[in-house]
């Protein structure tokens, strides 16, 4: 690649930007990443710079025509790309120093252009002359004195390999010349003044040193080239481990090497007045300003505040307010020693300034802090007052406790982070942490009233709501006075233990008492809404109890009807027992008031049918066509005595097929007790069926026809169940045998036909067949052709 130029900064210092970014889209540099490295020369002007750079790097930087006379050539910085080196090498030619151009008195931009080649370069080439070597005002020594001083103030120190190149060598060995050269060197470094950090650091910490020296270019050019060939191969990978550029600490990747150049070069520019006494105050300012950045750019940098500041996000870190005034501390420390040369006013002023820049970046972690021990100090109050409370500690006394300890906890936890930089009241989180206890204390105190209550109205459900639906079923005279005792101990009970636990709340009496007389009022509710409920299914138990009575006896057998009982007097009784559930039902009786209901009742239901001839005569006044009971407020009643009246009739119409049933049982079990034809119908078949007997005598082929169907009748018989059928009835029994009798013999048929198919057992196999018990054998002479085992199992049946 052809080498390309552009000049960097002008005579006047102005920084050309966009020259410098065409010059990098040229070389391709942003491509380059880190592998890339930096050279610059310096030295006095008319020393040969150029003419070395273009025969080391194959540059074109412009050189001096020596048939015009020793002038200035280069102007400002140039910037030039080496051709044919790997990695891409970029070169500086600075202005020459000592120039009669700029005068004795204007060394500012050759202090300036010297700390910006210090500054960006990987590489610095000293030019100097061999005969300068041991002179005091020669070879650049002020300049380096100056740069080596301000560089350490305005730049993290860097590792520059800086090159000494020997120009005209003489005659004396190069063995010889070095060592002056070098001590030379360390003599400048030594003078510099040094922060404290680095008032002992050798100068190899901060540069690479290296010295080569040159045949005259003018006198021995052949030799010179050679050597400078031999110079050129050191630059090839320059940036590997042990090169010229090896250090690679801070170096700027190449797609932000404009922009850096051009921030360094602004930083420079604007303090190149520093070493100038009269500008102290501004000086000061400057660099204390820009120390106090540089410290609060470690502090931010610093891996103990960041593991400080990642820490507290998520949990409190013990010991945080010691720690972190160490780190502020050794910030501080570290300004106070770097600024210790600058005017006190200002030095005072940036330290403050700094201080509270550091304070206002760490108060979000110390606010995190405090939050997290807010918290935590609340979870641990929840934890320690649960534990209190499931040991039965008083609900107050134990609340007081664990409020008392835990603020302590807290405040221990607040002188544990305070830092002694800043002066940060926490009584503001102190109070919101009070807050957030008595908070969840009234929280606590909301639940466990609740769970109180709720268990005590638990237990009253449980103990009053099963009894209570027990007793209303079995409605009887003392039902009402055993649901009141039933309802006064279990709240007795109730309100002894509720009052008991609530000793430990420390509340006041009203609202004591309000709390107890509620669950009070809660059983009372219990009761009544299961009276209210058993009251809506009052027609079913009445109907259950009539069915109950009506169908067992006093033995609580089921009663078979055999026309001996007294179907009037038992209706009767299983009414007047549900007509006695209906009074029970009608209204709640829990204070203890007579009432005349039961009478009103029976009255209306029970006796009203003895007086049916008289009630069509004489218009009487009906005691049910009312929506209220007599003497019975409307809140207490449950079923209203026209409700009373129309479930009645219900009543009634429901349970009336059941007496009918029962009345056709008695009827059918007696039309069956009575199924022999009279004793005169007997004598009368004896007497005129003589001479068929005497036939079925003479003739025993009859008798055998006859057995015959004896046999089948009985069959039918059974299969029929007749008995059975006749008991609802003549006319139903008739209706059912009629429909089941095809079937029947369609089935006997079926299995004489199966028999009469089936091939003859053996004697063996059949003397050891038998049938639910019974031995079965085949007949070869009957000329029915019906099995006894079919015959046997009929009449079993039976």
């Amino acid at each position: 690649m052809d080498s390309c130029s552009t000049q960097l900064i002008d005579g006047d210092g102005t920084f050309n930007v966009t020259g410098l970014d065409h010059f990098i889209k040229d070389v391709k540099l942003a491509e380059c990443g880190l592998s890339y490295a930096v050279v610059s020369i310096m030295g006095p002007q008319s020393s040969g710079k150029s003419t070395l750079l273009n025969n080391l790097f194959g540059t074109n930087f412009r050189e001096m025509d020596a048939f015009k006379g020793r002038s200035q050539t280069t102007k400002g910085i140039w910037l030039a790309r080496c051709t044919g080196i790997e990695p891409c090498t970029l070169v500086m030619d600075l202005e020459g120093t000592d120039g009669r151009e700029r005068g004795e008195d204007d060394t500012a931009f050759e202090k300036q252009s010297a700390l910006f080649a210090l500054a960006v370069s990987d590489i610095v080439l000293i030019n100097m002359w061999c005969h300068d070597i041991g002179r005091e005002q020669a070879a650049n020594k002020p300049l380096l004195k100056t740069v080596f001083q301000v560089m350490m103030r305005l730049f993290s120190p860097r590792k520059t390999t800086l090159m000494f190149v020997i120009r005209d060598k003489t005659r004396t060995p190069l063995e010889n010349l070095e060592p002056v050269l070098r001590e030379d060197i360390q003599k400048i470094w030594d003078s510099v003044p040094k922060p404290q950090a680095h008032k002992d650091t050798p100068l190899s910490e901060f540069f690479n040193v290296e010295v080569v020296a040159l045949s005259s270019y003018e006198e021995k050019e052949e030799q010179f080239k050679e050597q400078v060939a031999n110079l050129r191969q050191r630059f090839f990978h320059s940036v590997a481990p042990g090169g010229l550029a090896g250090d690679r600490r801070g170096v700027v990747p190449a797609s932000g090497f404009a922009f850096s150049s051009e921030q360094i070069w602004r930083v420079i520019k604007e303090n190149k007045d520093l070493d100038l006494p009269a500008h102290k105050v501004m000086v000061a300012t400057v660099r204390c300003e820009e120390i106090a950045n540089e410290k609060f750019s470690h502090f931010t940098a610093n891996e103990e505040w960041r593991q400080l500041e990642e820490a507290v996000q998520s949990t409190p870190v013990s010991g945080f307010g010691k720690k972190l005034s160490s780190i502020l501390e050794s910030c501080l420390s570290e300004y106070d020693t770097e600024a210790t040369y600058f005017d006190e006013g200002v030095r005072s002023a940036k330290r403050q300034q700094l201080q509270e820049k550091l304070l206002q970046l760490v108060q979000p972690a110390f606010q995190d802090v405090l939050g997290h021990m807010r918290s935590g100090t609340l979870d641990n109050f929840k934890v320690a007052f649960e534990k209190s409370l499931n040991a039965g500690e008083g609900f107050s006394s134990a609340a007081h406790a664990c409020a008392q300890s835990c603020m302590s906890q807290f405040d221990e936890g607040c002188a544990d982070v305070v830092i002694e930089q800043a002066n940060w009241d926490t009584s503001k989180t102190r109070e919101k942490l009070w807050r957030d206890i008595d908070a969840h204390i009234a929280s606590v105190r909301a639940a466990k009233l609740s769970e109180l209550t709720t268990l005590y109205e638990s237990k009253l459900n449980e103990a009053l709501s099963g009894p209570v639906e027990a007793l209303l079923d079995g409605a009887h005279d003392e039902t009402w006075p055993s649901i009141r005792m039933l309802l006064r101990r279990e709240t007795e009970l109730a309100v002894f233990g509720l009052s008991d636990a609530l000793s430990g709340f420390d509340m006041d009496e009203e609202s004591k008492s309000r709390m107890l007389s509620a669950l009070e009022n809660y059983a009372c509710g219990i009761v009544e809404a299961k009276a209210k409920e058993e009251a809506g299914r009052v027609l079913m138990r009445m109907k259950d109890r009539f069915a109950t009575i009506f169908s067992h006896d006093a033995d609580s057998m089921p009663r078979v009807w055999t026309g001996k009982e007294d179907i009037r007097a038992i209706t009767k009784m299983a009414r007047s027992s549900s007509l006695k559930l209906l009074s029970v039902m009608a209204v709640t009786r829990l204070d203890d008031e007579p009432d005349n209901i039961e009478k009103t009742l029976s009255r209306a239901f029970v006796d009203s049918s003895n007086n049916n001839a008289a009630s069509t005569s004489i218009t009487t006044f009906d005691p049910l066509a009312s929506s209220t009971w007599e003497q019975v407020p409307q809140s207490k009643t449950l079923i209203t005595p026209v409700q009373c009246k129309s479930l009645w009739r219900q009543f009634k119409t429901e349970t009336q097929y059941t007496v009918t049933q029962a009345i056709s049982a008695q009827e059918a079990n007696r039309r069956n007790n009575n199924w022999l034809p009279p004793p005169w119908a007997i004598l009368a078949l004896v007497v005129l069926g003589f001479n068929e007997f005497m036939t079925l005598l003479r003739n025993p082929l009859y008798i055998g026809f006859l057995f015959v169907g004896y046999l089948i009748a009985k069959a039918l018989w059974v299969q029929l169940d007749i008995s059975g059928e006749f008991r609802n009835g003549a006319l139903p029994g008739l209706i059912s045998i009629s429909t089941k009798l095809l079937p029947t013999v369609m089935n006997l048929l079926k299995k004489l036909a199966e028999e009469g198919q089936a091939p003859p057992m053996n004697p063996q196999t059949q003397s050891k067949v038998t049938t639910n018990g019974v031995s079965s054998s085949v007949g070869s002479s009957s000329s029915s052709g019906i099995s006894t085992e079919t015959v046997s199992d009929h009449t079993k049946d039976d």
